[in-house]
């Protein structure tokens, strides 16, 4: 007689302690604040003895040109997580595909593009990719903050490949060995089994990886793409005046804490939530 699906127990999954990793925490937040200020008083004092307009009111006038710069980070980001996730999920299962050489060439692909400085990945997507594409008749253009987010992609699409596989790897093996003696598919066990559990553990990690991704670009300003490093660096162009340096990547960096801190207390809050006991 066959016991119904209902009473056959889920084996739910051990989680084993591991070293609580190093994080952000509000103390970050407010040495950065304070650094800030220790700058601006600083600035005020060299801007007055050198009858310059002050260093706040300085920043505050170039705040919506930076606020700009820093929207397109936002939208690197945004964009550039959006098409690793989309790439990397298929890929990170076909890690686990019964077929040797899809298995072996989703490796090969996650593990390269993992393992490459990003920088690297970065100037070959600027220098390889065309500056326009012709699709039907129709010229579209690829701007450089366009390819830019495609090679920022590129290593969360691996990385997304790796979360995925060892999220699937992590299932007990007798959730498995469950859905076989339903008669339920590989597919099957993939889609309603495996992955529903899969998604917690994912979460977490993936988050992270977004906030990692945010504060990495940044780097774009090196292949020339305007946002808020390349704007810092024209507005102290522009200013002319050292007195306004350390303020002004300071007065930057905490945007980018005020943005990513509140990623990183949401991923520690689900992983708390998600764990296992």
């Amino acid at each position: 007689m066959i016991a119904n699906r209902s009473d056959m127990a889920v084996i739910k999954p051990f989680r084993i302690a591991a070293a609580e990793p190093w994080r952000f925490t509000v103390w970050h937040g407010l040495v950065l604040v304070a650094a800030l200020l220790v700058a601006l008083g600083i600035g005020e004092a060299q801007a007055a003895a050198a009858e310059k307009p002050g260093i706040i009111a300085t920043i505050l006038k170039w705040t919506p040109l930076l606020a700009q710069g820093f929207a397109l980070n936002i939208a690197m980001s945004f964009l550039a997580m959006a098409i690793g996730t989309v790439i990397g999920v298929p890929l990170g299962l076909a890690q686990i595909s019964l077929l040797p050489p899809v298995r072996a060439g989703s490796w090969f692909v996650t593990q390269f593009f993992r393992n490459s400085p990003w920088l690297v990945l970065l100037f070959y997507c600027m220098l390889l990719l065309p500056f326009e594409v012709n699709i039907g008749g129709t010229i579209i253009p690829l701007p450089g903050w366009l390819k830019s987010t495609i090679g920022l992609s590129l290593p969360v699409m691996a990385n997304v490949s790796e979360l995925v596989r060892g999220a699937v790897r992590s299932i007990p093996f007798a959730q498995w060995e469950s859905a076989e003696s339903l008669a339920m598919s590989r597919g099957q066990t993939l889609r309603m089994v495996i992955l529903p559990q899969c998604i917690k553990r994912m979460t977490p990690p993936w988050m992270n990886l977004y906030a990692i991704l945010t504060v990495a670009t940044p780097l774009t300003s090196v292949v020339g793409v305007s946002e808020a490093m390349t704007l810092t660096g024209d507005i102290l162009s522009s200013e002319a005046r050292t007195e306004l340096l350390v303020p002004m990547y300071l007065y930057l960096l905490l945007w980018f804490f005020l943005y990513c801190y509140p990623i990183a207390r949401a991923t520690l809050a689900l992983e708390k939530r998600f764990q296992v006991r």
